[in-house]
């Protein structure tokens, strides 16, 4: 076992999520790096007493200690987020660039150190025809990110992507210096 990695491990297992947020161990990735860790993180289900899918996530951290060169050093977080939007927001030409953002601002405001960042943010609308057409038009929103984390400290990273599913739901900011653009939830016409 790598002791760096393990290090990571217990960082991750102390840190604090929001109470809005499920989060679970689940298996991880075995061919990407010699070492893994995986997790899957859903926001509560509290809406009017009712289930709804309010937002869903994965967060993996790969460690190489030879390191890769794509990754800029040894350890990686890769992680998902998506959230189902109302139509009209996921219509905004300035919806990817916020949600880069907030990633970024949560990851900034509990210091999560990183370099090498990248990603993609996607909006997503859709229309049910013939047999799926009780479905009528929804939208979501999906943010696939990954970024080499500068410390062991990874507790910080696990509390930032938490963030991001959280405000991605339509829930408030838990931390201060994130600001969210209103709260919304999903629904289809």
């Amino acid at each position: 076992m790598s002791a760096p990695f393990e290090a990571a491990r217990e960082s991750i297992a102390a840190a604090r999520v929001r109470n809005d947020l499920i989060v679970s161990e689940i298996p991880s990735p075995t061919k990407v790096a010699p070492f893994s860790l995986a997790l899957a993180g859903d926001v509560r289900q509290k809406v009017h007493g009712e289930d709804s899918e309010l937002g869903t996530g994965r967060f993996i951290l790969l460690h190489d200690p030879a390191g890769q060169d794509a990754w800029d050093g040894d350890f990686r977080v890769v992680c998902f987020a998506q959230a189902p939007l109302e139509t009209d927001i996921g219509t905004d030409p300035f919806l990817a660039e916020v949600t880069w953002s907030w990633l970024t601002d949560a990851l900034e405001v509990r210091g999560a150190e990183y370099t090498a960042a990248s990603g993609t943010a996607t909006t997503i609308v859709s229309s049910g025809f013939g047999e799926l057409a009780s479905q009528g038009t929804g939208a979501k929103v999906e943010l696939r990110a990954s970024w080499t984390p500068t410390d062991l400290d990874l507790g910080k990273h696990v509390e930032g992507w938490s963030e991001l599913l959280c405000m991605l739901a339509g829930l408030p900011p838990a931390a201060e210096g994130v600001s969210v653009l209103s709260a919304r939830r999903a629904g289809r016409d």
